[in-house]
């Protein structure tokens, strides 16, 4: 019912914003890779609320307990089940949004398809459900990392229209996590967090874009046709909440080029390797990776909660006026960067699998 997503490194999320726990199970996570809670709560930490001034203020330490699927500090090969419980919950917050729809929100969407719903906090439709993408995007990140030497760095590329110059080839997680913005670029990082300051103090929110860089990405992952590296890297980004668009190299800007500007060129390096002398393409071409460094964006909204007074109306169809309570992120994006990355980490996680399953049985 939509809360799966890959096809042999398979999650499952489960949870609700103000309900117990929120966490995932992984299903065809291969034996014998070396995790502990340890590494899998510094990506959690990244995603936490709390954690700096232009975050929610809600105060969640969301420490992971492994469930089952790892002995001795291994995998076993079966599932995996990690486990976040809510400690901060304040449904009283939420009280009037059990029959006031929150606009841009998922509360009149959910009322139309299920009939029911919880309402606390946005209940499933949060981004807390997102901990158990993150947990399992750890895991995913350490197979890569085993494997191939498989890099992935997320940074805020631009919040609203403060625009930052980075190098995905370059950038380094130290730089990004150098500010509570998680934008390399020092100067832009700054005027960032004086926007967002200023937004909040006014209860409303903006949003921005996030790219993310997966580096030493290994030839021939992707499928033709539907499963296209790209396809499914697209759906994991617009499956994140609030997410609103999904770039992969040139993005639409590549529309402004002729084709002879816009062709990656093929050239021979040094170690008799193909390559290509650019990147538009953003490391994949006909939906298979080439080699070079995938690179994606993805467009955030702004917070759809917001303390600032709208017109909506009530489950019955009654206009009222709505100031939202409760603590709230002014700013999805420093947050989000984690998140992205789980996605990138989980999407070039199932096919690798994918690609050896099919395409190394005899080789």
């Amino acid at each position: 019912m939509g809360n799966t997503f890959g096809h042999l490194f398979r999650i499952t999320t489960f949870g609700e914003s103000h309900g117990g726990a929120v966490g995932v199970v992984i299903d065809g996570c291969p034996p014998q890779i070396e995790i502990t809670p340890e590494e899998i709560q510094v990506e959690l930490d990244r995603r936490r609320p709390g954690q700096s001034k232009i975050t929610t203020p809600r105060k969640e330490a969301d420490r992971c307990e492994i469930l089952s699927g790892v002995f001795q500090g291994k995998t076993l090969g079966t599932p995996i089940s990690i486990m976040v419980r809510n400690k901060d919950t304040r449904p009283q917050d939420y009280s009037e949004m059990a029959t006031t729809y929150r606009p841009s929100h998922a509360d009149a969407t959910y009322d139309s398809k299920y009939g029911f719903r919880n309402y606390q906090g946005g209940g499933r439709s949060s981004a807390r459900e997102t901990i158990g993408r993150v947990a399992a995007g750890a895991i995913a990140k350490k197979i890569l990392q085993q494997y191939a030497g498989v890099e992935i760095i997320g940074y805020v590329k631009r919040i609203q229209d403060i625009e930052s110059v980075i190098d995905p080839d370059t950038v380094t997680l130290e730089q990004v996590e150098s500010n509570i913005v998680r934008c390399p670029d020092a100067e832009a990082a700054q005027h960032m967090i004086d926007r967002i300051e200023q937004i909040r103090d006014q209860g409303d929110s903006i949003g921005g874009v996030v790219e993310c860089v997966a580096r030493r990405v290994p030839k021939g992952l992707g499928s033709p046709v539907f499963d296209k590296l790209e396809a499914d890297l697209a759906k994991g980004v617009m499956s994140l909440p609030a997410s609103k668009g999904f770039e992969l190299g040139s993005g639409f800007a590549g529309t402004l080029l002729t084709g002879s500007q816009h062709n990656d060129e093929y050239y021979t390096d040094e170690t008799g390797n193909w390559r290509t002398r650019t990147n538009r393409s953003g490391g994949t071409q006909g939906g298979i990776t080439n080699g070079e460094n995938i690179i994606i964006r993805a467009a955030f909204k702004p917070t759809a909660t917001i303390r600032k007074a709208q017109n909506t109306v009530t489950n019955d169809g009654t206009a009222t006026v709505l100031a939202a309570r409760g603590r709230h992120d002014p700013c999805v994006l420093p947050r989000a960067v984690p998140m992205v990355e789980a996605m990138m980490a989980l999407v070039l996680c199932d096919h690798l699998l994918r690609h050896h399953g099919q395409c190394r049985l005899f080789s």
